[in-house]
């Protein structure tokens, strides 16, 4: 796949009922280096106002690519990207990438969003190990960013303190996560220490390993309202509360 070459299919996905999905593979994301930032494009017909980067947990790699003339991509089971029936409607587009730390590859994408969608509210969600990467970014996209999601954080997320950063950060958690590196009380501490938004989840159904996406950790069954708590919080942009707690 060419750097400055945009490859382009869409796909019609039976998501959110009847509603048809375009989920689209883009290539012209590139970093000053030149290198290529692939990612999927996931959207409604109308212009999207809030843009939600995903980057999901564990290895963190998407790998979105054609394969034997289709899209194909990995952690299609993660949280964030199977949810994205719920995600995506009128208002919200996602774009599932590649986790990454590296400031230069993620700016490739916000510059390309940019391009296709001037008026946009960009905001970066992370889940489990993909927290690492938005905390590690927080910095440096305060100011170029509407915000960020840290979802079943890690428990570096205790001192992750929200409020040094120019740009809005919520912290969400399931109440019952069992696993033993994303454990609940951390992400509470930040918001009680620091004052970060916070919503904690309740309900679902936790099946097989504690850590992994269809336990209490992948919000298991609470998809669909984990997700729309979430929106809630991105429509206050520009924020009417603050410390929100559920």
């Amino acid at each position: 796949m060419g750097a400055a070459v945009r490859t382009l299919l869409l796909l019609l996905l039976a998501l959110g009922g009847n509603c048809a999905v375009a989920e689209e593979l883009i290539a012209t994301a590139v970093t000053k280096a030149g290198e290529a930032v692939p990612y999927v494009l996931t959207r409604l017909e109308p212009p999207p106002k809030y843009l939600l980067i995903l980057f999901p947990g564990g290895n963190g790699i998407v790998n979105p690519r054609i394969q034997d003339g289709r899209l194909a991509y990995e952690k299609k089971g993660n949280f964030l990207l199977r949810a994205r029936e719920h995600w995506v409607d009128d208002d919200f587009a996602t774009i599932a990438m590649d986790a990454t730390a590296a400031e230069d590859r993620i700016q490739a994408v916000i510059d390309d969003l940019k391009g296709r969608f001037p008026s946009a509210r960009i905001y970066l969600i992370g889940t489990s190990k993909g927290t690492y990467d938005t905390m590690a970014l927080a910095a440096y996209l305060a100011d170029k960013i509407a915000g960020e999601v840290h979802t079943s954080s890690l428990s570096t997320v205790a001192s992750f303190d929200g409020r040094k950063y120019g740009n809005r950060q919520l912290v969400v958690h399931h109440r019952s996560d069992g696993c033993k590196v994303t454990p609940f009380f951390a992400a509470e501490q930040s918001h009680t220490r620091y004052g970060t938004d916070f919503i904690a989840m309740e309900g679902g159904t936790s099946v097989g390993d504690p850590c992994e996406a269809y336990a209490y950790h992948g919000y298991n069954g609470i998809e669909r309202e984990t997700v729309a708590a979430i929106k809630d919080w991105i429509r206050q942009d520009p924020p009417t509360m603050k410390g929100i707690a559920k």
